[in-house]
């Protein structure tokens, strides 16, 4: 994963300065996302690396393991600045973009670059979903591939890049502010604590300008003079408005941002220059051999002194634009109080405002007219500099072949020289001259540097050259897929006009009555549309393949099938329902990916274990990421076991498992039967040789023996099988063990399911507390909805809604536990109770609920009525009520089997009810 410490340049004016941001690269959408650090949910920005391109510049030799920066170039001319801590770091950085810029831009395909479909990493996923993960398949380009692995620089990583970067400290830039104004949002939100601890001094009115002020409250004492002040100046003239305004009579006082220094004036810093140069040019210094030296340093000082010079005035430039605008406010404001005060008497009301209307067309028309006018200089300016820019780049051009030149000259003349220094230093004599030695090693070392310039320029030619060849071949490869996807339009096009032509014949005679029985036009034209729609993809016309869009695949990425093959009617709804979720995924995809906020928090967790907090909590509602899941299964049904692992040997399951195949096992009769009974329409357990089928049998055998006292139950295989699309055998048993023995209430499962009993009494009384209208409905027309809630609660929604609510719904069960199920299960009914309300029969209602939860396709609404609706929802409440029903219940059983021992003894009693026998001893 491509992760680590970068320094981006932010800011304007005199904040503008690098800042060390923390930056993931998302792979689903090629960007380059970057948070203030590693702990951060919300990312401060991001960077398009699938239309961007890169360059940096070669430093001189010599400058060691310093800091390196490089450009990204976006679309726009929207260019960012990035800073590696070492060159080392900048080469890995640029070689892993460009990597990952040519991999997705050459898979650019709808269906690969789907987060429902995208190809999950070997070592994320584990359990069957992660047996049939494609991996990701470029396009064949051997000529292209060939010379980029040519002009391949191959390098290794330093420690501040990688997951494990996420537990370094951040690298400090020197006098830089880590906080970013344009972000100031996000900054917020990320860390409330760090902002506004309540002093009423921090709460301050703040306005931005290019130079970024800050408005401070005025003083009582500077409220008065300015007031007094504005009476007596009322009578000036309008030159002298702006002289008052730079006065302390106006009512705000201008300060410097806290954070922000101080600028010198000028006859300060000339003042601190002389006495610097006084106290520099002592007599004793003044010798024939620091002369030069003294010159240069004076010459520096003074570049610095015109640099903050030039600075100062661009500072008093915006100043005076700053005083302007605020000069024609309080023009716009007098002016105003004037007409209200001298023109209202004896001026009707409809002439004053049309008059007010007037002032303000003028004042708007002036403010675009200045605004024009700054844009007009704007360009100029920016034509001017890009002209300037283009003679500076002719000329860097034209210097480096001359210094190129100039080198190649240097390093013959070295190498001459260094042949003659070397025949006379090991002349036959043996003497060696010092002189010559010494100027020998400064030729060597001016050598030395030449050759490392020299590697160092080749390795940006190799570098820019395969930046060009990529852009190249991506640019060929975007105008190839626009030609095609030119011509699926166009056929696409065609066929909704031929759809459209079939939908109005179909109306127009859907229009006219029919008097006989013959089959009309309209039967034709409406089966002909049930076969296009149901048509299976067929290889007639293999030059069309292109233009089909592949929208529903035959199974979803949990190995569901999603369209069933043998009733129509059914097949027609299934097929529309995929549709839909197709349709709500790429819409989804268009959003900021929580799969980066994902893969931040892991980064954060490389060095430390995973702990429970209110940040992971909101992250699983909002679902775990599908190359996430098996990680954070696992780590949460340890959590829940980890008391009970401790208690047991190593190769507890394997033992279990032995001992339920080699003895005898009530239980394993039932598994048997059950099995291909489990998930008959998911891939992974649909035939007896699928693999799913063991490893369902030898999890189910093995909970069998651990735990006599339920064995097997229906209902267990179908926990077993959704936790084995994403565990492995021994992780999914002990998932079993925690929703039997940890979330559920004893006897939840046994042969009475008087734990399940309790809870459809428990769910009544929360409808009629959180659903009034809803629970008055059912009890109107004596449905009795727990029928279907039933089986809700005894297998957590397992067939009763579409996988992927389904997933999201175990996300949140398997960390926060059975609260979870009473959530979501009112939430199906908040979700459709208007449409519920609409029935007015038990008959059409009790069909209804049979079917409505394969309807409800939107996720995240879900999501937000189950967390957000229902609250609160406290736990307490739950289990006082399910203490409270479990007695009543367990009453109610007593009678019953009080009652079936009376039925049993007068059965053995009367010779009439000997023949009566009951379904338990039927079945044994």
């Amino acid at each position: 994963k491509l992760c680590g410490y970068l320094q981006k340049l932010s800011g304007k004016g005199p904040l503008r300065g690098f800042r060390s941001r923390w930056f993931v690269f998302d792979p689903r959408r090629c960007y380059l996302y970057y948070f203030k650090g590693p702990q951060e949910p919300l990312p401060l920005g991001h960077i398009d690396i699938a239309s961007a391109c890169f360059s940096y510049h070669q430093p001189e030799a010599g400058a060691g393991d310093e800091p390196a920066a490089f450009e990204v170039h976006g679309p726009g001319g929207a260019v960012a600045v990035l800073k590696a801590a070492t060159r080392q770091d900048m080469t890995y950085w640029l070689q892993e973009l460009q990597q990952k810029r040519w991999e997705y831009c050459n898979n650019l395909d709808a269906a690969k670059r789907d987060s429902r479909t995208s190809p999950t990493p070997s070592n994320f996923s584990k359990g069957l979903v992660a047996k049939d993960s494609p991996g990701i398949i470029l396009s064949q380009n051997a000529a292209a591939e060939r010379a980029r692995n040519i002009l391949a620089v191959e390098t290794s990583p330093t420690d501040l890049v990688g997951e494990q970067a996420a537990s370094q400290p951040a690298p400090v830039q020197a006098n830089a502010i880590n906080f970013s104004l344009k972000q100031w949002s996000t900054e917020i939100k990320n860390s409330m604590s760090s902002l506004r601890k309540g002093n009423n001094e921090n709460r301050r009115s703040v306005f931005y300008t290019t130079e970024e002020w800050e408005l401070l409250d005025p003083t009582p004492k500077d409220l008065e003079d300015s007031m007094a002040l504005e009476e007596k100046k009322k009578h000036l003239a309008e030159g002298s408005k702006g002289r008052r305004l730079t006065s302390s009579a106006f009512p705000f006082d201008f300060g410097r941002i806290p954070h922000k220094a101080r600028r010198p004036l000028l006859k300060d810093m000339i003042g601190s220059s002389k006495s610097r140069n006084s106290s520099d040019s002592s007599p004793t210094e003044w010798c024939s051999g620091n002369g030069n030296k003294l010159v240069s340093e004076l010459q520096l000082k003074y570049q610095s002194q015109q640099e903050e010079l030039e600075k100062l005035k661009k500072e008093l430039l915006s100043q005076k634009e700053l005083v302007r605008l605020l000069q024609q406010t309080v023009r716009s404001s007098q002016y105003d109080k004037y007409f209200a005060s001298r023109l209202c008497e004896g001026v009707p009301k409809d002439k004053l405002e049309l008059l007010h209307q007037k002032d303000d067309q003028i004042l708007g028309l002036n403010n675009q007219l200045e605004k024009v006018n700054l844009e007009k200089d704007s360009l100029q300016q920016e034509v001017k500099n890009l002209k300037c820019k283009v003679g500076e780049l002719n000329e860097q051009m034209g210097m480096l072949m001359e210094t190129i030149q100039a080198k190649d000259e240097v390093i013959m003349k070295l190498s001459r020289q260094l042949s003659e220094c070397e025949d006379s230093t090991f002349s036959p004599s043996g003497a060696v001259n010092s002189p010559t030695a010494t100027c020998a090693n400064k030729e060597l070392q001016e050598l030395d540097r030449l050759k490392d310039n020299l590697q160092g320029y080749k390795t940006q030619n190799k570098f820019l050259n395969k930046e060009i060849l990529e852009l190249s071949a991506l640019r060929r490869n975007a105008e190839a897929r626009e030609r095609e996807w030119q011509a699926k339009y166009t056929s696409l096009e065609a066929k909704l006009c031929q759809i459209e032509s079939k939908y109005l014949i179909l109306l127009q005679e859907m229009k006219t009555p029919v008097c006989s029985e013959e089959q009309s036009p309209a039967r034709e034209v409406i089966t002909q549309l049930l076969e296009d729609a149901l048509k299976a993809e067929s290889s007639e016309q293999p030059e069309q393949a292109f233009f089909k869009p592949h929208l529903v695949s035959e199974y979803d990425i949990y190995g569901f099938q999603t369209v069933p093959e043998d009733d129509e009617e059914e097949k027609l709804v299934a097929k529309s329902r995929a549709l839909d979720l197709r349709s709500l995924s790429l819409s989804e995809n268009r959003e900021i990916s929580a799969g980066v906020k994902w893969e931040n928090y892991l980064a954060s967790t490389m060095n430390r274990e995973m702990m429970c907090c209110v940040e992971l909590k909101n992250l699983i509602r909002s679902g775990i990421p599908h190359e996430h899941r098996s990680k954070v299964w696992k780590w949460c049904v340890n959590l829940h076991v980890k008391k009970f692992k401790d208690s047991t040997v190593p190769g507890y399951f394997q033992t279990l498992l032995q001992n339920a195949l080699e003895k005898q096992n009530p239980a394993s009769k039932q598994i048997e039967l059950d099995l291909l009974r489990t998930l008959p329409n998911n891939k992974h357990y649909s035939s007896p040789t699928s693999e799913g089928i063991q490893k369902l049998r030898n999890v189910l055998l093995a909970f069998s023996w651990r735990n006599p006292d339920i064995g097997y139950c229906q209902g267990l295989n179908r926990l077993v099988a959704i936790a084995l699309l994403y565990l492995e055998q021994e992780d999914a048993f002990w998932c079993l063990v925690t929703i039997v023995e940890v979330f559920m209430p004893r006897d939840y499962y046994t042969k009475t399911l008087l734990g399940s009993q309790v809870d459809q009494r428990v769910f009544k009384d929360l409808m009629s507390e959180k659903l009034p209208r809803l629970h008055a409905h059912f009890e109107q027309y004596k449905v009795d909805y727990t029928l279907i809630t039933f089986n809700w609660f005894l297998v957590v929604f397992v067939d009763s809604v579409v996988s992927d609510i389904l997933f999201k719904i175990w996300d949140s069960f398997l960390y926060e536990g059975p609260k979870v199920i009473f959530r979501f299960a009112l939430a199906l009914f908040k979700y459709q109770e208007e449409e519920i309300l609409k029935l007015q029969d038990s008959m059409s209602i009790f069909k209804y609920l049979r079917y409505f939860t394969r309807n409800i396709l939107d996720a995240r609404k879900l999501t937000a009525i189950a967390f957000g609706d229902l609250n609160p929802f406290p736990l307490r409440q739950i289990r006082n009520r399910r203490t409270y029903h479990l007695e009543k219940v367990r009453l109610e059983l007593t009678e019953l089997e009080a009652i079936r021992e009376d039925f049993l003894r007068e059965r053995d009693t009367c010779v009439e009810k000997r023949d009566l026998i009951s379904d338990d001893e039927e079945d044994s």
